[in-house]
């Protein structure tokens, strides 16, 4: 670190990280790919006012660590000089929120395949038409250690998994998948409430109804979100706008609008990255800052943005934990952890009983979303069409086009019960790619534009 600052520069952190990483892949019902990574090394990060300077080396060797720590301190200098001094400091305190009890990557290879091989055959075993399925089990145990230049040393090891089957089904000619899958930082002992033949049977099924589905009618229409997944939604359209770096340049539709209403009295959203167990949490952020629970939007009210270290520094907001990179070869940046919005006073029924016609959205596929606009396109995975207060027909084809900040000041319903996603989510910003949870009850938006094959 004394190296890494002997140029000049406010801050200074070193991230050492070493990942085992596995993947298995059962296709045909046979294990098709499979495979073991080791991933390590150390990035430096040099803060010299609003310049960054950044630098990594693949491994632990003294040598090349020194080297990154002149490279990043050159990209950051600014001229004067520095005595490398150090000053001291405590470790912040984290959480316990992964236990490591059975990681998934450290258990033996047999037991891993007997998950994949009991989701292929309860997949198979659901109905004839299921033509093909496809499992994948994917776990890493992540190490890191940080080190920044105010004293502070702090230490993680992360758990990681995800189970994911894909089904296709077949009659006709027609052919139609379904997707479903569950994780978390968790162990093995993930599978003892959540079996492997659960995500085979949900992701079947689903292709199964997509079969019978008619072509999603197009046009502006109401649409209930279910709830759980479709807070992707949430997490693309709104969260991405909520990061501290956006706000700091400029870049977002909530730019300089803290404390005015953005949205819905009905809305408040939050950022949590210390519930247990949740994919999205971390103990301590990459930048060893304890993760916390952020409220972003108080009903309809924007209260804050979520920081990492260097906003903080330049905008004097407090950290809030959500300083987050893929690897020690990125730089961090404000992301988001477990996004979602809070329970409100109806019941999801009730919702549903209040559209006359419409379309009711229970999961999405991908999508997209301009940071700047704000505006979104959403791909419906599963989706059914609301008549006289009723879902009716499954339809298929669905897309969901509008603007985060508009929809969320047309949500006119919010349900009772929060629903978490399954523990799948990953988000991309900058070419990286970070893991996360998202969640929120029913709601209702009172018009949005849904783009399909059908008249409305």
């Amino acid at each position: 670190m004394s190296e890494a600052l002997s140029r000049g520069g406010d801050y200074g952190d070193i991230y050492l990280e070493h990942t085992a990483r596995e993947f298995l892949t059962l296709e045909e019902g046979i294990l098709k790919h499979a495979g073991r990574n080791i991933l390590e090394g150390a990035g430096i990060r040099v803060i010299s006012g609003e310049k960054t300077g950044y630098a990594y080396a693949d491994g632990f060797d003294m040598a090349e660590i020194g080297a990154a720590a002149r490279t990043a301190g050159v990209i950051a200098a600014r001229g004067d000089s520095a005595d490398g001094r150090i000053p001291g400091g405590s470790p912040p305190r984290g959480h316990d929120l992964y236990p490591l009890n059975r990681p998934v990557v450290e258990e033996d290879l047999a037991a891993k395949i007997l998950l994949l091989e009991s989701a292929d055959r309860a997949a198979r075993a659901l109905d004839s038409r299921i033509a093909e399925s496809r499992i994948v089990l994917l776990s890493e145990i992540r190490h890191v250690a940080i080190f920044n230049s105010n004293g502070a040393l702090v230490e993680d090891t992360r758990p990681l998994s995800v189970f994911q089957v894909s089904c296709i089904a077949e009659e006709n000619g027609d052919r139609q998948i379904g997707i479903k899958g569950g994780g978390g930082r968790s162990g093995m002992e993930f599978f003892d409430s959540m079996p492997p033949e659960h995500f085979a049977r949900e992701a079947a099924a689903q292709a199964l109804r997509l079969l019978e589905a008619r072509e999603a009618p197009a046009g502006p229409m109401t649409v209930v979100l279910g709830p759980g997944w479709p807070g992707i939604l949430l997490h693309e359209a709104v969260g991405h706008g909520l990061e501290a770096d956006f706000n700091r340049k400029g870049l977002s539709a909530f730019s300089g609008r803290i404390g005015q209403r953005v949205a819905s009295e009905l809305c408040s959203v939050v950022d949590d990255g210390t519930l247990p167990g949740r994919r999205g949490s971390l103990n301590v952020d990459d930048e060893g800052c304890p993760t916390g629970r952020t409220l972003l939007i108080e009903k309809g009210i924007l209260r804050g943005y979520m920081q990492d270290v260097l906003s903080s520094r330049l905008t004097r907001a407090p950290v809030t934990g959500n300083g987050r990179r893929e690897s020690y070869a990125f730089i961090p940046m404000p992301r988001m952890t477990n996004t979602f919005m809070l329970p409100g006073p109806h019941d999801p029924e009730e919702i549903i009983r209040s559209v006359s016609k419409g379309l009711y959205a229970a999961n999405f596929g991908g999508g997209q979303v301009d940071i700047t606009s704000g505006n979104f396109v959403f791909s419906a995975s599963e989706a059914y069409l609301i008549e006289g207060g009723r879902l009716t027909a499954p339809v298929r084809g669905a897309t969901l086009v509008g603007s985060g900040p508009e929809i969320l000041n047309k949500v006119s319903m919010v349900g009772n019960q929060l629903l978490l996603d399954d523990g799948v989510g990953t988000c991309g910003k900058d070419g990286q790619s970070v893991p996360v949870g998202v969640g929120t009850p029913a709601l209702r938006v009172d018009e949005m534009t849904v783009g399909g094959t059908a008249p409305s």
